[in-house]
């Protein structure tokens, strides 16, 4: 990013603030621009550059949900039949950002869109007689679907094998399992696609972009307009900057911004940092026989996040593996946020609901702490019901 955007002045009033710099700033500064090129809009960034937490392509899956693979999306009902209702509307949103990012390509906003979606299939794998029944039954349902064509099943190891080799090798033949393949599926890198739009936005529009610039305060006024404490991180010079329309989108960070505004909505939320940790491998050798993402089903009682999944990722055209998640837990409520971001959240607006979340989540927090105490040596086993000979050093 350019020094033009860490020493400009902001104005003192705008149709529309954005808070972060993440995908979905950069998401709704873009649609907004679109549908009216007058709009005054103008984006905070604390950091000095966009997409550097959750939507950092090292930050997350790069699943883009479009419920091919995610299992929990489709439980099974009393009856034994599959609900596949969240399956279907997921979908559907996934269908309408493709179009979107579509869109923007076909303006010339992005040039190549191989730089942040490639194709990937998603793939769910499950163990044993009763899941081969669940997801032969979950297959046979979506297949009704429009959203779900060309979705394949198998319980044959030949074709596992030719699917996805690396998690077939050296497999019992007696062992029974079944997996479903979904070659729409994609690999997304948001980091990317979230600097493409704000390139854009600088380039193209007149959207103004403030790097290292904090948003302290967001207070409601008696028109209507939302009035805030902007910080310049780089002079310590600090302003008001009042919009008719804010919208936060500063991951973590939202929680004390919601707070600061003292609208009854904001009463009673807290936060509970538990972040998900990845093993990654750039090994090609095991890149080359594992060219999918697979998804399995939680264990008893762990809850949906947990779902183990072995991915390819292709991040700026080199490609690996992850496989995770595995919890983990600290007081920051972003990567690049203070260890006191916790305690300071806590008040006695919400000091009721953390300690409910708490008492009705206790096998929830049982296994958080199980995970957070997990040694490598602890998650190479599970990653070993993946891949029967994985080795630390890959």
């Amino acid at each position: 990013m350019s020094q033009s955007l860490i020493s400009r002045t902001p104005k003192p009033k705008y149709d529309v603030v954005l808070i972060g710099g993440g995908i979905m700033s950069a998401t709704l500064a873009t649609l907004l621009h679109e549908f009216d090129p007058n709009l005054e809009i103008a984006i905070f960034e604390r950091l000095g550059r966009f997409a550097k937490e959750s939507t950092a392509a090292w930050n997350n899956a790069g699943t883009g949900h479009s419920a091919f693979c995610e299992l929990n999306y489709t439980p099974e009902k009393e009856d034994g039949s599959i609900d596949i209702s969240k399956a279907e509307s997921i979908a559907e949103q996934f269908e309408i950002s493709k179009q979107f990012w579509s869109y923007l390509v076909n303006k010339g906003y992005i040039k190549d869109p191989k730089d942040f979606i490639n194709s990937c299939p998603h793939m769910s794998l499950v163990f044993g007689e009763k899941d081969a029944e669940y997801l032969r039954k979950r297959h046979e349902k979506l297949s009704e679907s429009v959203l779900f064509q060309g979705m394949e099943f198998s319980t044959d190891h030949e074709k596992l094998k030719e699917w996805i080799p690396l998690v077939m090798s050296k497999r019992n033949g007696s062992e029974v399992l079944a997996a479903t393949k979904m070659d729409l599926g994609t690999d997304v890198n948001f980091g990317t696609l979230t600097r493409k739009m704000g390139r854009h936005l600088l380039e193209d529009s007149n959207v103004e972009v403030f790097l290292y610039h904090e948003v302290k305060d967001v207070d409601p006024r008696n028109d209507g307009k939302w009035e805030m404490k902007v910080k310049d991180r780089i002079h310590s010079h600090k302003q008001e900057v009042v919009a008719d329309f804010v919208f936060i989108g500063a991951g973590g960070y939202a929680l004390p911004l919601l707070d600061s505004s003292d609208i009854k909505e904001s009463e009673g939320y807290g936060g509970f940092p538990v972040s998900g940790q990845w093993l990654v491998s750039h090994n090609q050798e095991l890149v080359k026989k594992h060219q999918a993402k697979v998804y399995t089903q939680a264990t008893v009682d762990a809850p949906p996040m947990s779902v183990p999944h072995l991915d390819l990722r292709i991040i700026d055209g080199e490609k690996a593996l992850l496989f995770g998640p595995f919890a983990g837990f600290s007081t920051k409520f972003l990567k690049e946020g203070s260890y006191l971001d916790l305690p300071e959240s806590v008040n006695t607006k919400n000091l009721r609901s953390l300690f409910g979340a708490w008492w009705h989540n206790i096998p929830l927090t049982k296994y958080l702490i199980q995970q957070v105490a997990m040694t490598k040596a602890q998650r190479m086993q599970h990653l070993r019901e993946f891949i029967k000979d994985a080795k630390e050093e890959d």
